[in-house]
């Protein structure tokens, strides 16, 4: 096989950090114009491997081919010189400032002579116009992008990185936070970019997109390749089994939960907000997981949030255990044993810069007072390892920083750290987005024993099959209503987006 038909190689790639060997020895060669593939658990090294390529870390050893050619990526600003651009899974743009500053930052086409030159903003906005069309994106360019949808600001970075002409693409979980349509319209930009000669690497943990989209799959496990395949010999149980090192027979555990008397009764809970929720009406079992489904936009997250006094409710009641209650603060809910894990990890869950041990009894502060003033250092590292025990959460130590660990390890912290707390309520706002299939059966196992013990789990998720594999009843809303609710017995996919666009225009 001839070597020119590879645009990228990156040979033999080791990297280490304080206690981990994130990469080691790994090879992945690109062909030019192809969707290749990069899968494997959190914690694999796929992240590491690309940050590499990006110029974000320095390899330890090893060397990275471009065209045929040597290059040393030091930085990023060298990688996108090279060619090489990259959607990151964690959205970090500006948000007081307009879209079309954010896709043009650093490089901003100017007027003027010598020392007086001024930013052209006529160009600017026609040249991301002139973007948009090109990528059937509608976006307006002088649009605030903190004023926009999650799906809207990735997007934006979709074309970002498509402006710098690059010759390589890397797409960080770039559908995690998109609706199927704009999937839809991701996949066509993909193929368009294939067409010119483009090469993407493309890392997600949703296999059947996988399939859908690559040429190539390479599998890593443990900072290792396990090996490279053509995407069309492989199916998604194949690439499961390899992710994880073993066949996983089953993607849902056994559930052993009876649900029992109502806990919670929620009647006709309305947001002050027009566009918002309104006279949703619902009650949760003790020991029951209640799934919330619903299309991006149906006022899902804003409806728990409110159940938990993040945000102002006009009209409704709570009871709880019969008794009527109000919630106007999270430490109201917090006083009625109310947890709530919240959809954004990296936004409102953890705080990147604290350890393993500030992120896990960061919420139970108070039980760790000693003398008024002091905390009990021994007692907050001691629940802290028990909780890393418990939840086989993977760190090297608990002095670790947070945001060191993969992001379903992230996740398990964030989980310990409410249950610390000792709810009886749990709420788990899209529990396994952005984390792998051996995570996803880890978390799925701790909300099964939960229930079990006899606490209430309201969990909303975007995934079809954890929804209808991991609820007991699943209530479904549309446009900020509620629109029915689905027995774990009758529930299909069809019945769940039919109540999911009930009152869609």
């Amino acid at each position: 096989m001839s070597e020119s038909e590879f645009l990228l190689e990156m040979n033999n790639i080791s990297k280490e950090f304080p206690g981990v060997k994130a990469l080691d020895d790994v090879t992945l060669k690109v062909r030019r114009g192809s969707v290749h593939a990069l899968v494997g658990e959190n914690g694999a090294g796929k992240s590491t491997l690309m940050k590499c390529l990006f110029g974000m870390y320095n390899q330890d050893s090893g060397e990275i081919i471009l065209n045929g050619n040597e290059v040393k990526i030091e930085s990023s600003k060298k990688a996108l010189d090279c060619g090489i651009s990259m959607i990151h899974q964690e959205l970090h743009p500006i948000p007081f400032r307009s879209v079309m500053e954010n896709i043009w930052l650093g490089r901003f086409p100017m007027k003027g002579v010598g020392p007086l030159k001024f930013v052209d903003e006529k160009k600017m906005y026609e040249d991301t116009e002139r973007l948009f069309k090109e990528l059937d994106m509608d976006i307006r360019p002088n649009t605030i992008v903190g004023e926009m949808s999650v799906s809207k600001v990735q997007s934006m970075e979709i074309s970002k990185a498509v402006s710098y002409n690059a010759k390589v693409i890397i797409m960080d979980e770039p559908t995690s936070s998109l609706t199927e349509n704009e999937v839809e319209l991701l996949f066509k930009i993909i193929n368009k970019l294939k067409n010119n000669g483009v090469s993407i690497i493309y890392i997600s943990h949703k296999i059947e997109e996988i399939l859908q989209i690559a040429d190539e799959v390479t599998v890593m496990r443990d900072g290792k390749k396990v090996g490279t395949w053509m995407a069309n010999e492989l199916t998604e149980d194949m690439i499961i089994s390899k992710m994880v090192g073993r066949d996983m027979t089953q993607r849902f555990p056994d559930r052993e939960n009876v649900p029992g008397d109502v806990v919670l009764k929620v009647k006709g809970m309305t947001s002050p907000f027009t566009n918002s929720f309104k006279d949703v009406s619902f009650e949760l079992r003790k020991g029951e997981v209640l799934g919330i489904g619903g299309l991006v936009g149906s006022q899902r997250t804003e409806l728990v949030e409110a159940l938990f006094g993040l945000r102002t409710i006009e009209g409704g009641k709570i009871y709880i255990n019969g008794k009527e209650t109000k919630i106007n603060s999270p430490i109201d809910a917090k006083k009625q044993k109310i947890a709530l894990l919240t959809e954004e990890r990296r936004a409102t869950g953890i705080f990147p810069v604290l350890s393993v041990l500030e992120n896990t009894v960061v919420a139970n502060s108070n039980k760790y007072k000693k003398f008024h003033f002091l905390l009990d250092d021994k007692s907050r590292k001691s629940d802290t390892k028990k909780a890393i025990e418990k939840l086989r959460v993977k760190t090297p130590s608990y002095k670790t920083l947070i945001q060191d660990l993969s992001g379903g390890n992230q996740q398990k912290v964030l989980i310990a750290r409410w249950l610390l707390t000792e709810p009886e309520i749990l709420i788990l706002d899209e529990p396994t987005r952005g984390i792998d299939v051996g995570a996803k059966y880890e978390i799925y196992t701790i909300i099964s024993d939960l229930a079990k013990q006899g606490k209430s789990i309201i969990m909303i998720s975007s995934e079809m099959p954890e929804l209808i594999g991991m609820s007991d009843r699943i209530m479904v809303m549309c446009e900020g209503r509620l629109s029915g609710f689905v027995d774990r017995e009758n529930a299909t996919e069809e019945e769940i987006m039919r109540l999911a666009t009930k009152y869609s225009a």
